[in-house]
């Protein structure tokens, strides 16, 4: 059975929702036979790399609040993360376009490691306020997840996977994601942000019965909206 997964790699919602179904895979009796692949979408392709002003502040000033309000507001979403086991430094994170993160990740699945360099690319962001749309910052968050530094250098003075990268986003239009993290399992189930955990528990269990019955594909029928970064970039 396949999971896909429509995420960025700086929405906050997107790492914690990613915890959510790794917890619920971890109680799922055939996890072994099920894959994952990681889907790409950015909240804001027009975004402009500046590490030179925080996270917090870009949001404060992107969306109106005053910085003691964005404080308020991330320190909860700072929160929900910590349940999860995550650490979230909105003070460190650095405002990035995500495009070529989003090409690395492509590039990754292509020899098996889509997962881990997904993984690689939200900690790097979240936590250790590391740039991800810097070049040799990527090349090292590849190395260390087993690419060849080589090939990194040459995607990123390349357009390798931007078609592909642009293949997921119409993709996801065509199925009616609003928000991610957007999960579809088996194309035929979908999970919209990071629900609470009975609900990964339970669409694993529902799209698992129809996988077997080896029923086509219909409509994707998906829960009521969970916690998400819409695509208009409101999180």
């Amino acid at each position: 059975m396949k999971i896909e997964i429509w995420s960025d790699v700086v929405c906050p919602f997107c790492y914690i929702g990613k915890r959510k179904l790794e917890k619920a895979l971890e109680k799922f009796p055939q996890r072994d036979q099920v894959e994952i692949e990681w889907k790409s979408f950015q909240l804001n392709p027009d975004q402009q790399t500046n590490p030179n002003i925080s996270t917090i502040e870009h949001l404060a000033q992107s969306k109106g609040w005053s910085l003691q309000q964005t404080r308020q507001i991330s320190a909860q979403v700072s929160e929900m993360a910590k349940e999860q086991g995550l650490h979230f430094d909105y003070e460190n994170a650095v405002v990035a376009n995500t495009k070529n993160a989003h090409r690395l990740i492509h590039l990754a699945k292509s020899v098996g490691k889509g997962g881990e360099m997904k993984e690689r690319l939200l900690k790097a962001y979240f936590t250790e306020g590391k740039n991800v749309d810097d070049s040799d910052t990527l090349v090292q968050l590849a190395e260390e997840v087993g690419l060849a530094g080589e090939k990194v250098k040459a995607l990123l003075q390349s357009n390798q996977y931007e078609d592909a990268v642009d293949q997921d986003i119409y993709e996801s239009r065509l199925i009616g994601v609003k928000g991610v993290p957007f999960f579809v399992l088996d194309r035929k189930f979908g999970i919209s942000g990071a629900q609470p955990d009975e609900v990964f528990e339970q669409t694993l269990a529902n799209a698992w019965t129809e996988f077997e019955k080896n029923i086509p594909a219909l409509d994707i029928a998906s829960s009521e909206n969970g916690e998400s970064c819409e695509v208009d970039g409101n999180c």
